[in-house]
């Protein structure tokens, strides 16, 4: 038997996000020295923080090792941070083992190919809007905006509207 999409969200305990290409929009920025700098939107970091407030876990699962995305991560108060993953299967399982919580409760968003991997294993596979199309072929929600331009946020609205949780969220901000 098929579950619906609306039953799948409503079982998501935990988002894990992909950084370069979601969390940023992809692009690496270099200064004369070789140090790298990131992009990151405003409204995506204020999302997760909704997130983690409404009782959403969040992780992350990066494929690169990035000062600038370990520095965010750490701003946003994320503790579950796997960076260097280029078999991002392989961090899904740790993560899986570590937080005790199988693959049936667990969204993934991703852009590139090698988030394939950790997408196929969660029973909700996200995409940014400008993800490969081979990614968007396995996602089953798309964003509406590009990575690093608030998709994670909309990812996050999304979630939390499915599972009845939003309207508290926009109440605390006199929003409803």
């Amino acid at each position: 038997m098929r579950r619906t999409l609306q039953k799948i969200t409503s079982e998501i305990k935990l988002l894990v996000l992909d950084i370069d290409g979601v969390l940023t929009d992809g692009g690496l920025y270099y200064d004369q020295n070789g140090l790298v700098s990131q992009r990151f939107h405003v409204h995506d970091g204020f999302g997760l923080k909704i997130a983690r407030e409404a009782g959403l876990s969040l992780a992350i699962v990066t494929g690169r090792n990035s000062l600038a995305a370990t520095a965010r991560v750490k701003d946003l108060g994320i503790e579950h941070y796997y960076s260097g993953y280029a078999d991002k299967a392989a961090a899904m399982n740790l993560l899986r083992k570590d937080l005790g919580i199988n693959f049936d409760q667990m969204a993934f968003l991703g852009d590139d190919w090698l988030d394939a991997p950790a997408m196929r294993l969660v029973s909700l596979p996200m995409a940014v809007a400008n993800a490969r199309p081979e990614i968007l072929k396995l996602a089953a929600w798309v964003s509406s905006v590009p990575g690093g331009q608030g998709a994670v946020r909309e990812a996050v609205e999304f979630l939390l509207t499915s599972q009845g949780l939003l309207n508290e969220q926009l109440r605390r901000f006199s929003l409803i």
